[in-house]
């Protein structure tokens, strides 16, 4: 890839919204939406800190919530096909296979 896609590539990623957040990753980080072209800047005085940490807290909290409902779906499938290790004594015979050994 040359550079002259490098930027539209991460911007890109960085704006994409993901299923399992339900949020793209620049939201997630920075609680607000990536910038696109020449948008204009609303003058704002001052942004009071402890109602942007409630709503940072209140996003991390939320995705961290979807996070966990996704890991516990993929186990659920990736369980369904997993079978029972074999469970081996001390003293057991095996057979060993030297293959991928070097």
């Amino acid at each position: 890839m040359s550079n002259k896609w490098l930027a539209t590539t991460e911007f890109t990623f960085n704006n994409k919204i993901y299923i399992a957040t339900k949020s793209s990753l620049f939201k997630v980080n920075y609680e607000q939406k990536l910038r696109v072209g020449f948008e204009i800047r609303k003058n704002r005085k001052y942004a009071k800190a402890e109602e942007f940490v409630k709503e940072i807290k209140k996003i991390y909290k939320e995705v961290k919530a979807m996070l966990t409902k996704s890991q516990e779906k993929m186990k659920k499938y990736t369980d369904r096909n997993r079978k029972k290790a074999v469970e081996y004594k001390v003293k057991d015979k095996v057979l060993l296979s030297t293959r991928n050994l070097t």
